[in-house]
């Protein structure tokens, strides 16, 4: 892979904007900060927050096992790939490719950005057609998104397969593992010295509880992140967002007991699905996250939410025709979902 090949024209010539605080970096408490326009008088959020984020991303690295330097923070993973995208693909020239099913703001972001789409679907039990996905690649595709655990089928990808188009793919291949935690499958976070092409995406939403700060996380070389790094805005992770992460990668245990109760529920709900009769299959699952296939999605969809519970219909999905896809809840919401489907 030519980074430098894959990098726009646009980002390789700007330069990165300099904010005030990127200007001056000290760790001397008794400063005078009169450079930023700041409001003067203290209330805990009159700064501005850190625009390198090096606390987080210094927790970050202890955690993964990598350098800060391989790190960037995003205001949600969202943004996260969209930077992807910005500094990697020239509008109405460039195209990536995707394996559906799979999640859909790689297409929302391919459309904002012109970019052009080529989708690969994935074989019946949601693997990957290694041929087929060859086959699609383009002398101007720069960008291949996998999704594991995929979202919405919740199984793991084959490392062999994924290991094949790293090899043959001259792009990014950048592999979304927002639902990491939730299975034993070793991360591609190893695995980062090997692939320099190798982008991978993880966020503090799912197995951490804090979807509600907005924090996604990009992994990479320290030179894919330099690209990242000089796009990005200046002052895109809040102060609260920070120190709410920061504080909730220092106390994990609470995290580790919080997924073993969603595992152990997830067990339940699966051993409590096979009882009923109109739910036709249900899929592997190594997220937080069970896919069933029934007999009328649309129908069972609308029976659930008049009954106020909200399940994700996904039959309208590459592979998925009659698929709802149902997030494990606590046991009191697990239970009423259980009731009220022996109700249908």
């Amino acid at each position: 892979m030519n980074l430098n090949k894959l990098i726009r024209p646009a980002v390789k010539a700007m330069k990165s904007y300099s904010s005030a605080r990127d200007e001056f970096e000290s760790q001397d408490k008794d400063l005078v900060f009169l450079d930023a326009n700041e409001n003067p008088f203290p209330n805990g959020l009159n700064r501005y927050p850190d625009p390198q984020q090096m606390q987080l991303k210094n927790k970050l690295a202890a955690l993964k096992g990598l350098r800060p330097s391989q790190i960037l923070c995003g205001n949600g993973s969202d943004e996260v790939l969209d930077l992807i995208f910005r500094a990697f693909c020239e509008p109405n020239e460039d195209g990536i490719i995707t394996l559906t099913p799979t999640y859909g703001m790689y297409a929302v972001l391919a459309n904002l950005n012109g970019i052009q789409q080529q989708c690969v679907s994935l074989t019946a039990d949601f693997q990957i057609d290694v041929p087929a996905v060859l086959n699609a690649i383009r002398p101007n595709s720069k960008l291949l998104f996998i999704c594991s655990p995929n979202n919405p089928s919740g199984n793991v990808m084959s490392r062999t397969a994924i290991k094949e188009i790293l090899k043959a793919f001259k792009g990014l291949v950048v592999i979304d593992e927002a639902y990491i935690d939730f299975t034993d499958t070793e991360s591609w976070l190893e695995d980062l010295s090997e692939h320099p092409n190798l982008v991978v995406t993880q966020t503090l939403s799912k197995a951490y509880g804090l979807a509600g700060i907005r924090l996604g996380i990009c992994y990479a070389t320290e030179e894919i992140i330099a690209v990242l790094n000089k796009i990005k805005p200046p002052y895109n992770i809040n102060s609260l967002t920070q120190k709410a992460a920061i504080s909730a990668i220092s106390q994990r245990e609470n995290t580790k007991q919080q997924l073993k109760t969603i595992l152990d529920q997830r067990t339940k709900l699966i051993r409590e699905f096979k009882k009923i009769a109109w739910i036709e299959k249900l899929y592997p699952t190594d997220a937080n996250f069970i896919l069933i296939r029934v007999d009328n999605a649309n129908l069972r969809y609308e029976q659930l939410k008049n009954k106020g519970i909200i399940v994700r219909n996904r039959t309208r999905e590459d592979g998925c025709t009659n698929c709802l896809r149902i997030t494990v809840g606590t046991a009191e919401e697990n239970k009423r979902l259980i009731n009220t489907l022996n109700t249908l």
